[in-house]
This record gives structure tokens, C-alpha cells and sequence, in this order.
């Protein structure tokens, strides 16, 4: 994946695909197919949803999810329908789900359903994705060239339907560490924080502060697993590995990445926090994990100890380093970003939340 400022080709309509692009439909099955599976002795890890994503509502067992009308937003997909229809950007809804189920999904999010100038489900084309018919459709009834739509979609079959049609495609995989299976993307990006629409001629996302992207605040927290975590003597900061345990629909939800906010810790204080939520491509971590670093120099361990975090703003997305030594100095990079970022009201204003001060139990406070 690379961020350039070149225009790659541009764009006058876009094509979003709506499952595990724009609702988290994906996390609902693997949730619940997760919790099936260990009843049998199985384990489910979300990289076997190679099979599921992007199939048809019957291929995927879709019925689990159907009939659940309140399905969160994906993490930027408010914040991306509301920009391009803010600027009149024809946009159009393609997805292999039929009509009914589209309409159900959608009737909940605020804005979308008169954002779209069209909206087609699989029921209303002869042949679902990874066939074009969807994406050509979609483009008579936007009434523009294919050649000048953009098409977002998180699955393979939805890429190569893309394509097909004789347009230009961003791949955000919806599978974990399955990078490699999007080649015929035009672009992969890790999450829709990282789309970058001034690439397709379209107009630039504004809200972006000294490198660093305002978020919904989400809090998470929990005992210490282990305070000064693995790699943390060679990293140079102090990190504080958190157990998953009980946060798999966050984990679900937001998109590997660094984030930063504010931590505190018990006992000890409030600080500025830097965090990596991900499989962690250096170490490759078998699993999502969440690992925060705290940015205050500690004496001694804090293992156990009791740690809550809020979660402000987002830097970057997971990377792959090619040394140790390119992957500490991103760290510190990411450092100054997030100690720069956190002198600004918008997210100084945390560091007071309840959430936070409740835990610490005595009157150490950064400084």
C-alpha cells in the first residue's frame, strides 16, 4: 500500500459495495460463527472468511444476520458518504444483498438512503458478483461511463466484478493478513481512514490535524497482561499489552491501525498513549492485539495493574517494516505525532474524563 499525491485517474461517480465495506455485517458472522464453532471444538480466527466474503446472502449463510437492523457503520463511512454527497459526487450502493435486505440495513443510518442517487441489489441483476453486471448497471442508472466510476469494495468477488466493468478499484479487505488475494485492485488501503479521494480527482477529506485523524472517542481497558510487553527494550517505550478478552466486537470494528489517546493507570497516573491495534506484521501476531505504549518513562514494571484507555484519534495504518530499525523510528515518528496532537483542545479535553480520573487513585498526573 502507498500514499502518493498523484491523481490516479479521475473519477466522477462512486460505486460502494455495502457489506464489510460500509456496515460491519462480516463481524456479526464472524462473531457468531466464533461462538458456534467452540462448542465444537473449533476455532475460528476470521482468516477462513475467505470463503464466505463477498459470496451471495444464501452462499454465506447471510441469514444470520438479516434480520439485524442495527448494524454499526463500519469506522469512515459516515464520514465518507456524508463528504462526497456534501460535494455532489454521484454515488450509487451495489451490493449482492437483495433490495429488501439493502433497505433494511440502510433505514437506521441518518443521511445514507438520500445520499445515494442509486441503490441495486443482487435481485435486481441475473448474475452476483464477481460478475460486472451489478457495477455496469449501476453506471446506466448514474448515467455515466463506466470508465469514470470508482468502485470501493472490501471483497475479491466484488474487485475482480469491478474491474470487469472497465473501472477503477480501491480493495479494502475485509480479511485479515489476505492482502495478497486483492491484486487486481487498482489500490489497497487498510481501512476508509486511509482513502485519500483527491487521488481519484475527487475532493480532499478536510478533517485531517497535523497528521492525525478525530475519531468517535471509544474507551477500552482491563488488567495489564504485561507491563513492558514484548519488544518493548528494544522499542524504547513502554508498552502495556491488553487482554482481548471481553473486546472482540472493538476489535472487530475499528481497523488495524495506530491510534493514540489518553491511558490511565492505576495508582500511577494519567498519560499520553500511542496504540497499535492489529496482528502486528513485524512480530506477526497470530491473532488481533492491542498494545498500547505509554509515552512517560517508567522505573519498574506495572504488570496487573489496572488500565483504562480512550481512544481519540487514529495516525496510520498497520505496516509491514523490512528491518527493526525502520519500524522503531516509524514508532517515534508516531510519538511526536501523538504528543504534538494531544496539546490540542480537541483531544487535551479527555485527559479530564471520568473514565480515567475515576481509576487513578492517587494525585500523580503527567505533567
Amino acid at each position: 500500500m502507498s500514499i502518493t499525491n498523484s491523481v490516479k485517474k479521475v473519477a466522477s461517480s462512486v460505486i460502494l459495495d455495502l457489506d464489510g465495506t460500509l456496515i460491519n455485517t462480516d463481524g456479526v458472522v464472524t462473531e457468531v460463527l466464533r461462538s458456534l464453532l467452540v462448542k465444537y471444538g473449533k476455532r475460528w480466527d476470521g482468516r477462513e472468511a475467505s470463503r464466505i466474503v463477498g459470496k451471495t446472502p444464501m452462499e454465506a449463510a447471510a441469514a444470520i444476520v438479516e434480520d439485524c437492523s442495527n448494524i454499526k457503520p463500519l469506522p469512515g463511512a459516515n464520514r465518507l458518504i456524508y463528504h462526497l454527497h456534501g460535494r455532489g459526487i454521484p454515488m450509487a450502493l451495489a451490493s449482492n444483498s437483495p433490495s429488501a435486505n439493502i433497505e433494511k440495513k440502510i433505514s437506521g443510518k441518518l443521511g445514507w438512503r438520500e445520499s445515494f442517487s442509486v441503490i441495486i441489489g443482487g435481485d435486481e441483476v441475473r448474475n452476483p458478483k464477481p460478475s460486472p453486471e451489478i457495477f455496469l448497471e449501476a453506471a446506466k442508472r448514474l448515467n455515466v461511463e463506466p470508465s469514470g466510476c470508482l468502485v470501493i469494495e472490501d471483497s475479491v468477488p466484488g474487485v475482480a466484478g469491478g474491474k470487469a466493468a472497465g473501472m477503477e478499484v480501491v480493495a479494502v479487505p475485509s480479511l485479515p493478513k489476505q492482502t495478497h488475494l486483492y491484486k487486481l485492485a487498482d489500490e489497497v488501503i487498510n481501512s476508509l481512514y486511509d482513502l485519500r479521494p483527491e487521488q481519484w480527482g475527487l475532493p480532499p477529506f478536510e478533517d485531517w490535524i497535523e497528521g492525525t485523524l478525530p475519531i468517535e472517542p471509544w474507551q477500552i481497558g482491563g488488567p495489564v497482561v504485561k507491563g513492558f510487553g514484548r519488544g518493548s527494550k528494544v522499542l524504547g517505550i513502554p508498552t502495556a499489552n491488553l487482554s482481548t478478552e471481553g473486546y472482540s466486537d472493538q476489535l472487530s470494528e475499528h481497523p488495524s491501525g495506530v491510534y493514540f489517546g489518553w491511558a490511565g493507570l492505576a495508582k500511577r497516573g494519567i498519560y499520553k498513549m500511542v496504540m497499535s491495534i492489529g496482528w502486528n506484521p513485524y512480530f506477526n501476531n497470530p491473532e488481533k492485539t492491542i498494545e498500547p505504549w505509554l509515552l512517560h518513562e517508567f522505573k519498574e514494571d506495572f504488570y496487573g495493574e489496572e488500565l483504562h484507555l480512550i481512544v481519540v484519534g487514529y495516525i496510520r495504518p498497520e505496516a509491514n517494516f523490512p528491518s527493526l530499525e525502520g519500524l522503531i523510528e516509524k514508532i517515534h515518528e508516531d510519538r511526536r505525532i501523538a504528543e504534538r496532537a494531544l496539546q490540542l483542545p480537541i483531544y487535551s479535553k479527555y485527559k479530564d474524563d471520568p473514565y480515567l480520573t475515576n481509576i487513578v487513585k492517587s494525585d500523580c498526573s503527567e505533567t
